[in-house]
C-alpha cells in the first residue's frame, strides 16, 4: 500500500494506506475523530466540513490519494482555539445547535466565514452557510450566533 504523510491537527501523520478510501472515514475510523458527520455522503450538507490548508472542504468527497502533504484541521482541532470557544458560547446563547448532526459542520463554516469577513451582514452569512444543511433549527438562531460571535469576538477574526 502507498504511504501517505499529511498533518492532522497540528500533529504529522504517516500512513500507509489505499488511496482510494475517503477522508471522512479515515477521520473517524482509525482516528476516532467523530466530530465530522457523514449527513448525505455527496457533499451537500456540510456535516463533514473540515479544513484542507486553510480551505473549507466536505471531507466525504476527498480521497486520502489528494492529501498527501496536506494541512487538515477537524472540528477536534478547531475546539482548541479561542475562536472556537467564542463562537461555541455564541452557538449556545442563541441557541444554534439542537441535534448536533450539523454543529460542527457549521461551526467550521462559521468559522471560515468569520475569518474572511469578521463582520458579516446576514446576507453574507446566509450565502457563508450555503453549503451547510440545519433540519432542526431553521438557521435563524444560527445566524444569531454568528452575529454574536463577530460582535463578542471583536478582534479575533
Amino acid at each position: 500500500m502507498p504511504k501517505i504523510t499529511f498533518t492532522l491537527n497540528g500533529q504529522k501523520e504517516a500512513l500507509n494506506t489505499r488511496l482510494d478510501l475517503r477522508l471522512l472515514d479515515l477521520l473517524r475510523t482509525h482516528y476516532h475523530l467523530t466530530g465530522s458527520k457523514e449527513g448525505c455522503g455527496e457533499g451537500e450538507c456540510g456535516a463533514c466540513s473540515v479544513f484542507i490548508n486553510g480551505k473549507l472542504i466536505n471531507s466525504c468527497l476527498v480521497p486520502l490519494g489528494s492529501i498527501n502533504g496536506a494541512d487538515i484541521m477537524t472540528i477536534e482541532g478547531y475546539k482548541h482555539t479561542e475562536r472556537f470557544k467564542v463562537l461555541q458560547k455564541a452557538f449556545i446563547k442563541e441557541g444554534g445547535s439542537q441535534c448536533g448532526i450539523c454543529t460542527p459542520g457549521m461551526m467550521m463554516a462559521s468559522e471560515y466565514l468569520l475569518a474572511h469577513n469578521p463582520n458579516p451582514t446576514e446576507h453574507d452569512i446566509r450565502h457563508g452557510l450555503s453549503g451547510n444543511l440545519c433540519r432542526c433549527t431553521g438557521y435563524n438562531m444560527i445566524i444569531k450566533a454568528i452575529k454574536r460571535a463577530a460582535k463578542e469576538g471583536k478582534g479575533l477574526w
